[in-house]
């Protein structure tokens, strides 16, 4: 990035970690007055095109008393990542082209919550400390809950064929097993919602720069997980009929940009998925494209559950296979 700006003054780094309702049209004038002070052009004269492309930075993960909050290490992780992207995009508001957040989209019966199984009492997984695979259902530990079958409007034959499918495929691709994750990220709850401080931003940017804020919806299908927003975990049923389908169009529009930045949570799941489906691709195309992309390090944290899991190993071994590739990896600092 070239000539940075100045943090405007409305942003305030103690509100990073709240809730709270962004003034829109207070912070549209001022950030209409903003973009003439310091002569920021529109979007559309870049001659460099940059994508900031923020990986699930929603509340479910990023605030502390919510469902799956990210704390990596520190404990604080994803609080002080987003401090850190607040910064960054207002910096760099000159600079970013598109920022394309991607919003992690649930609703109750979906195969990694717990409502979708039942052992042999009729009781749920313990949410987020259950794995489950092909020998778990093999021995008879955990099968489809037949009642989920009358909502999602499958027979309940086809689901029990399905789910066995689907944990064994995991396994064979090598994939993260099947982990039953609390309830997160629900449609039309406040988890949903991006972290107030980056829908700030992203707001700011988009009135500053005359640029629309691109939001990809992932993870609204009943049968399959979608850590990456441009692959879910599985494409076909156990018959090869489609489940779900990449998101082809997404690749194109990333690969169209001179640089892609990333950041957002969680840097072991759907940050490390996302970016190894684009090196997917990028693989396939001409591997030099990897270069254009950067990841923004310290603005991405891995899911850390003290005594329970530590994903820590796996990111970074991710991120350290990422760079050997071509890709750039690059820090805010403060």
């Amino acid at each position: 990035m070239n000539t940075q700006l100045p943090i405007p003054p409305h942003f305030n780094p103690a509100k990073v970690s709240e809730v709270w309702r962004v003034p829109y049209q207070q912070r549209s004038t001022e950030a209409e007055a903003w973009a003439k002070q310091h002569n920021i052009k529109p979007a559309s004269e870049d001659k460099t095109r940059v994508c900031l492309l923020l990986i699930d930075v929603q509340n479910t993960f990023c605030i502390a008393d919510f469902e799956l909050f990210v704390g990596g290490k520190s404990g604080k992780g994803a609080i002080e990542d987003n401090l850190r992207l607040c910064k960054f995009i207002y910096r760099n508001l000159s600079e970013i082209t598109t920022i394309i957040p991607t919003m992690d989209t649930h609703t109750a019966m979906q195969i990694f919550h717990p409502i979708f199984w039942v052992n042999s009492a009729g009781e749920h997984p313990i949410p987020s400390a259950t794995n489950i695979v092909p020998s778990d259902i093999d021995k008879g530990n955990w099968k489809v809950n037949p009642a989920v079958s009358y909502s999602l409007r499958y027979d309940y034959e086809f689901l029990e064929k399905y789910a066995y499918h689907y944990v064994k495929k995991l396994t064979d691709n090598g994939k993260y097993p099947l982990t039953v994750w609390s309830y997160h990220s629900m449609l039309g709850g406040i988890g949903h919602a991006l972290v107030s401080s980056v829908e700030e931003a992203i707001f700011f940017h988009s009135i500053a720069r005359n640029s629309q804020a691109q939001f990809e919806i992932k993870g609204d299908n009943p049968l399959t997980e979608n850590y990456s927003v441009l692959s879910p975990e599985i494409l076909e049923s156990f018959d090869n009929s489609p489940i779900a389908k990449k998101n082809t169009r997404l690749i194109k529009q990333l690969l169209d940009f001179d640089k892609i930045i990333i950041a957002g949570q969680a840097k072991s799941h759907c940050v490390a998925w996302t970016i190894d489906d684009l090196l997917t691709d990028i693989k396939k195309i001409d591997i030099n494209l990897a270069k254009k992309v950067y990841l923004l390090e310290d603005c991405t944290s891995p899911v850390v559950v003290p005594g329970v899991v530590d994903y820590s190993q796996q990111a970074d071994a991710a991120f350290k296979r990422f760079a050997e590739a071509g890709m750039k990896i690059i820090k805010v600092k403060g």
